[in-house]
């Protein structure tokens, strides 16, 4: 990208102000243009390519373009595994960005965190070679899910992508059991449970039929401890039609969160999990995913496409959360940032997320014989009309891909929404 095109994309907010993926942009380019250099040791040879003056910014975003440039240049010494030069632009990093600044100071917080794991992984895969030891897995960030539904609650009830799937995916549910009388709710990853009380509220205000029946059945594949009264299993592998107590009266929903992403890794998980909507035979199944795409084996390409989706994610909990909210920072620190720990740092044996796009995930669905299904106007009104409710400022945007919808946050998409049924 060009200083012209990158100053096109700076001067296209509405508001004036540079956004965090515009930042991110201008880094980008700049750093393109000494990336190929072997001589840059410090941050001032790597800021002599960039001027902010190019780009009408202030002080603030100037920093924020530098610290950019900063991590970025560890992240590509990384890949051409020069760990000591990282390592200096790492602590430069470390000094200049903060868990509680701007969103590309928080941004950068946690990937140079993610960035120094890394590391250390590739000092321990040299040092074992020799007899070394050490315990570098990554613990799984949805062990953390549970113990953190306060602010996961909080942060949900707050964040207009997620509320825009969630009533949308709602709308789409209760056009499909419009005429059942006796309902079955199969939420396949059971987390703070919002989205059910959401359907009995949607469900108990309904004239005609009256519901008789709504029963629900959560999924649950850690902490058990914590999870009461639901349906677990050690490995999706492992889930069987027969754990579900099924009526032949009951109409079949099937809501699937932010699940998918997680079964890639698991040999054997997503087959199961197709088989099992095969035998349920569901009205509907939804399903919500990040729209982004973190499967790449090349590290520069994956740390690329997680640094774009995170600056996204994390300037909307700054422009819809207030940065003293206790629930914000902890949401950040002990999921987001774990979450970006495992894409950027793990090794292939011990990555959890595997995000992928709507048109791939789209391919693999056609490919177990289901079949997409379109949204009604009814659900895409109700998305648009959350979208306005939350934000009214527009940064939150819908669009449509091919049947299924796409919740952008400032251009950036954040997440897909699609309904399925079987073929």
């Amino acid at each position: 990208m060009d200083v012209k095109k990158a100053n096109e994309l700076i001067m296209a907010g509405s508001t004036g102000q540079s956004s965090a993926a515009r930042l991110i942009e201008i880094a980008r380019s700049s750093f393109n243009k000494v990336s190929s250099m072997e001589s840059f040791d410090n941050l001032s040879e790597l800021n002599k390519f960039f001027n902010g003056g190019h780009f009408n910014l202030t002080g603030n975003e100037i920093k924020d373009v530098e610290l950019v440039i900063l991590l970025l240049a560890s992240s590509n010494d990384i890949s051409n595994q020069r760990l000591d030069r990282a390592s200096k632009f790492l602590n430069l990093c470390d000094f200049l960005s903060s868990n509680v600044g701007t969103t590309i100071q928080r941004v950068v917080h946690y990937f140079s965190k993610a960035l120094r794991d890394k590391i250390d992984r590739e000092d321990w895969v040299t040092s074992s070679k020799t007899g070394g030891d050490t315990n570098n897995k990554l613990s799984h960030p949805d062990e953390t899910m549970v113990s953190l539904s306060p602010a996961l609650i909080t942060c949900s009830l707050k964040l207009p992508f997620i509320q825009v799937t969630q009533f949308a995916g709602l709308q789409a549910i209760i056009e499909s059991v419009a005429s059942s009388k006796r309902v079955h709710f199969i939420d396949m990853a059971i987390r703070s449970g919002v989205q059910c009380i959401s359907l009995m509220q949607a469900l108990a205000t309904r004239d005609e039929p009256r519901i008789e029946l709504l029963k629900i059945t959560a999924i649950g594949t850690t902490l058990q401890t914590k999870i009461e009264e639901t349906v677990m299993v050690t490995n999706l592998e492992h889930i069987d039609v027969n754990l579900f107590e099924l009526n032949d009266d009951e109409s079949v929903v099937v809501s699937s969160r932010l699940l998918l992403r997680n079964t890639l890794r698991q040999p054997g998980s997503l087959e199961s999990m197709m088989r099992m909507f095969k035998n349920l035979n569901p009205c509907i199944v939804v399903i919500t995913e990040f729209e982004t795409d973190h499967t790449s084996g090349i590290f520069l390409d994956r740390f690329s496409q997680a640094l774009t989706f995170y600056t996204a994610f994390f300037n909307c909990l700054e422009d819809c959360m207030d940065k003293t909210d206790e629930n914000r920072k902890v949401l950040e620190g002990s999921y987001l940032g774990e979450e970006i720990k495992n894409i950027v740092a793990a090794g292939n044996d011990d990555r959890i997320f595997m995000d992928m796009k709507i048109e791939e995930w789209r391919s693999l669905f056609t490919s177990f014989g289901m079949m997409e299904t379109e949204l009604s106007s009814s659900a895409l009104y109700q998305a648009d009309l959350v979208a306005k409710q939350f934000d009214p400022g527009n940064s939150c945007s819908c669009n449509m891909n091919e049947k299924s919808l796409v919740v952008n946050w400032k251009g950036t998409p954040i997440v897909s929404l699609s309904t399925w049924k079987l073929c």
